[in-house]
C-alpha cells in the first residue's frame, strides 16, 4: 500500500481493489459485504441495497450529465442483482457560485431517469460549501430495489455458463476523454450512459437463466471479468475479436495506447447465463437500442481458475489482467 491515496486507487482496477480490501473491508468485514456484489441482498433476500457517489468531469458530456449518471449508476447496480429500483436517496454537495440554471438541468435529468426506472427519491440532503471546497457539484445516490429473481450472484459462475456483453464497450470512457480534450469526430460518439432495468426486466420476463450480472463501469470489461473469475474461482476465456468495439473508440484507444476493454461504461453490462439460453438472451438484448450489439464473448473453464484469458484471432493467448494505473480520473 502507498502511504497516501493516489488517483490510481479510484480506477476500479488493481489498486482500487487493494485499497478496498486492505482499508475498508479490513474494518467493516461482514458476511454481506464480503460477497462483493453490485448491491447488497438484505431482508432475507427480498431487497437489494446500494449506494454510489458521482464526481464526473465535465459535468455535461455527450450522451448525458452528472444527474443522469447519478440515477443510472445506482439503479443499474440494483438491476444487476435482479432487483427493480424502487426507493432512492439523493445527497448533493454543491459549491458556492454554482449556476442555478445548470442545477435545474441536472435535477431534470435525474427526474427523467427515475421515471424510466419507476423509482422515486424519498429523502435526501443538500450541503453548500465555500467556493473552491469542491469541484462544482458532487452527488451521492442510494437505492433500494425489490428482488424479482433470487440467486443472481457473481460468486456462482460455472462452466455451465456462457459470458455475454450487452453492447459496444468503452464508449463512456472514450467520450469523457474526447469531451475534455475538445476532440471532434465525424461519428456520433457519445456515452452509453443509460438505465439498464428495462433490459434486465425483459430478460427475466422471458425466463432467461441468469447466473450473474455486473455493469462494466470503472475498470471496464476487464475489471468485471476478473472479478467474476476470482469470486467464482473459474477461468473465463474471452474471444478478443468477439468484443464489440466501435471504430471511433478503437481509434481513440490506438491514439492513447489504451485497450477498449479497460475503458469505463455506464450502460453496458456483462451477463453469465446458462449456455442453452445464450443465443436467446442475445436476441432479446438486441431488441433494445442499448443492446443492439450484444454478443457472446467468452466461455467458462477451469484452465486457470481466478484468471481471465484473452484469445486472439490468430490463436495466441494472454492474460487479461485487472487494469492498473489511472487511465481517466473523474469519469463517474
Amino acid at each position: 500500500m502507498t502511504k497516501t491515496v493516489t488517483l490510481a486507487q479510484g480506477n476500479g482496477g488493481a489498486e482500487n481493489a487493494e485499497l478496498i480490501s486492505k482499508i475498508f473491508y479490513k474494518q467493516f468485514k461482514n458476511e454481506i459485504l464480503e460477497k462483493s456484489e453490485d448491491a447488497a441482498i438484505i431482508d432475507g433476500g427480498r431487497l437489494a441495497f446500494t449506494t454510489d457517489s458521482f464526481t464526473v468531469s465535465p459535468l455535461f458530456f455527450d450522451g448525458g450529465d452528472i444527474g443522469k449518471l447519478s440515477i443510472c449508476g445506482t439503479c443499474n447496480d440494483l438491476a444487476m442483482m435482479g432487483a427493480k429500483p424502487t426507493y432512492m436517496t439523493c445527497a448533493v454537495i454543491v459549491e458556492e457560485g454554482f449556476s442555478i440554471e445548470e442545477l435545474e438541468t441536472i435535477v431534470a435529468s435525474m427526474k427523467k431517469e427515475l421515471e424510466i426506472n419507476g423509482a422515486n427519491i424519498v429523502c435526501g440532503d443538500t450541503k453548500v460549501v465555500p467556493r473552491g471546497a469542491v469541484d462544482k457539484i458532487f452527488i451521492n445516490t442510494t437505492g433500494v430495489g425489490i428482488v424479482q429473481k433470487r440467486g443472481i450472484s457473481s460468486n456462482c459462475v460455472s462452466t455451465a455458463d456462457t459470458i455475454i456483453v450487452s453492447n459496444e464497450i468503452g464508449k463512456h470512457g472514450a467520450t469523457i476523454f474526447a469531451n475534455r480534450e475538445g476532440m471532434e469526430f465525424s461519428s456520433d460518439l457519445k456515452s452509453d450512459c443509460t438505465s439498464l432495468w428495462p433490459l434486465v426486466e425483459k430478460l427475466l420476463a422471458e425466463g432467461i437463466e441468469i447466473t450473474a450480472m455486473r455493469d462494466a463501469t470503472r475498470g471496464g470489461v476487464a475489471a468485471v471479468l476478473n472479478e467474476l473469475a476470482k469470486q467464482s474461482k473459474v477461468c473465463i476465456e474471452v474471444q478478443e475479436d468477439a468484443l464489440p468495439v466501435s471504430d471511433t473508440v478503437r481509434g481513440i484507444c490506438e491514439i492513447l495506447g489504451f485497450e477498449a476493454y479497460n475503458l469505463a461504461n455506464e450502460g453496458t453490462f456483462i451477463l453469465a447465463v446458462k449456455s442453452s439460453d445464450a443465443d436467446r438472451a442475445v436476441e432479446i438484448l438486441k431488441t433494445f437500442e442499448a443492446g443492439e450489439r450484444a454478443a457472446v464473448i467468452a466461455n467458462v473453464t477451469h484452465q486457470y481458475d481466478g484468471r481471465v484469458i484473452l484469445l486472439s484471432a490468430w490463436g495466441s493467448k494472454r492474460f487479461m489482467d485487472l487494469p492498473t494505473g489511472e487511465l481517466l480520473p473523474r469519469i463517474c
